[in-house]
């Protein structure tokens, strides 16, 4: 089971970069890069580049409907060649807040369109020349579309790998079914071992029985905080702004993922007051509303003995990276959470 660790998006940056070395020391596999609507996660990989030698880099996610699908392929070619081939490129869907409100995109076939980007990056990194005619991407263009000049064209330089690692982040049962289809490795939230079957297991089941062989085992990458000791409880509280935010306001009344996905846990009760309270601006009431046992069987928050059962629980339900947001109150503590939790997990 690999390690990893996501670095917060709002702020710190150059500082837990400077600790990355540490962490990979004491054995972190992967570190993912987030982009919502802050800095682009592009140039911020670039710098992890050069200031790591073994750890590998992966963009958690980029937005697909920001980036043009080649573009997207030559970001990933390039990551990979300054990173001696350490990249992963991770894409999703984001939201309809983000992509139109933020990039002035429409949100559109998020499904149907991972599924052309995916065949575009794959054509690009083998050097062939992009030739791809899909209902949401036409490369070159159309006679009748633009000038009439668009040749077929194929990357000029020679990527260090011809198929880079794909994760897909997703947890509507059709996107995930897509992503086991056709990624190498499956991104979730909130993900919960005991219940991960029922949710997602027909939909897993569907997409593997129609995926490539060549593409391997799926990684499946689950998130969880990480805290180590006889009195650390009550660390779990800081998950519920978090889990608040998703569940009550990241999206609309209807049309927010997260809350369907608290529905789907069995949770629609409370599902209900967070995003009433969250859009009724009474944060800090809908973070009190987020059950505490969602908050512990997400997280490895506990004794060590407590933390050892949790990671089976994930191994058992199919996770193969465990990406930690390790909660130690100095650096030194943190790397020692990496320590243990690598000895751990094997």
């Amino acid at each position: 089971m690999r390690i990893g660790m996501a670095i917060n998006y709002s702020g710190g940056f150059k500082e837990t970069v400077a600790e990355l070395a540490d962490y990979e020391k004491a054995g972190l596999d992967i570190v993912f890069v987030a982009e919502a609507y802050s800095f682009d996660a592009v140039s911020q990989m670039g710098y992890i580049a050069a200031k790591t030698e073994r750890l590998q880099i992966a963009s958690g996610i980029l937005p697909i409907y920001s980036r043009t699908p080649t573009l997207l392929a030559m970001t990933a070619a390039g990551l990979d060649f300054v990173s001696d081939g350490r990249f992963t490129l991770g894409i999703g869907a984001s939201g309809p807040q983000v992509i139109e409100g933020f990039h002035g995109v429409p949100y559109t076939a998020p499904l149907a369109r991972t599924r052309e980007v995916i065949e575009i990056c794959r054509q690009v990194w083998r050097r062939e020349r992009v030739e791809h005619q899909g209902r949401h991407y036409q490369v070159p263009l159309p006679p009748g579309q633009g000038t009439g000049l668009g040749k077929a064209l194929k990357i000029i330089n020679h990527p260090v790998r011809p198929r880079i690692p794909i994760v897909v982040a997703a947890i509507g049962p059709k996107n995930v079914e897509l992503a086991a289809e056709l990624a190498e490795g499956w991104e979730p939230i909130f993900y919960v071992p005991e219940k991960a079957g029922d949710v997602w297991g027909e939909a897993l089941a569907a997409g593997k029985a129609a995926r490539d062989p060549e593409l391997g085992e799926l990684d499946v990458i689950a998130q969880a905080s990480l805290a180590i000791g006889d009195d650390v409880s009550g660390l779990l509280e800081f998950g519920r702004p978090m889990a608040a935010l998703y569940i009550g306001g990241m999206g609309a009344r209807g049309k927010n993922f997260y809350n369907d996905l608290a529905r789907r846990y069995g949770y629609e009760k409370e599902a209900e007051e967070i995003q009433d309270l969250y859009l009724a601006g009474k944060k800090d009431e809908a973070a009190a509303k987020v059950p505490t046992e969602l908050l512990e069987k997400q997280s490895l928050i506990g004794s060590e003995g407590f933390v050892r059962d949790r990671v089976q629980a994930f191994k058992e339900s199919g996770v193969t990276t465990l990406n930690v947001a390790p909660l130690g109150r100095t650096h030194e503590e943190r790397v020692r959470l990496i320590e243990q939790i690598k000895e751990i997990a094997g």
